[in-house]
């Protein structure tokens, strides 16, 4: 198995919930609605889930092995990673501009 492709669909800083994704696996397989979620001390990976009839949530896709599911995990977190930092400069980039602006309009 090989991810392939990783994408942030929808980054949110307020609560827990930091970003949903979706995976492509060996180019063929595309599992929708994966969630980097802040735990306790670390951020972590959550699969797809349902609530079932007695309201509990079971997973719709998951991982079978801990290696597969390190694999997946770590694939999923350093695509995060890469974005949120993306955004970062994006946004101090276009704070330096709005500073530098300002500046030359004083001037």
């Amino acid at each position: 198995m090989q991810i392939t492709d990783v994408k942030i669909r929808k980054l949110m800083s307020g609560g827990r919930l930091r970003a949903v994704v979706s995976v492509t696996i060996d180019d063929m397989i595309a599992v929708h609605d994966i969630k980097v979620v802040q735990g306790e001390e670390r951020l972590f990976v959550a699969m797809p889930s349902r609530k079932d009839e007695n309201g509990i949530f079971r997973d719709i896709v998951h991982p079978i092995t801990p290696a597969a599911r390190k694999m997946l995990e770590e694939n999923i977190l350093e695509a995060y990673e890469r974005q949120t930092a993306l955004l970062a400069a994006e946004e101090e980039s276009a704070a330096m501009a709005a500073a530098a602006a300002e500046n030359s309009y004083i001037e």
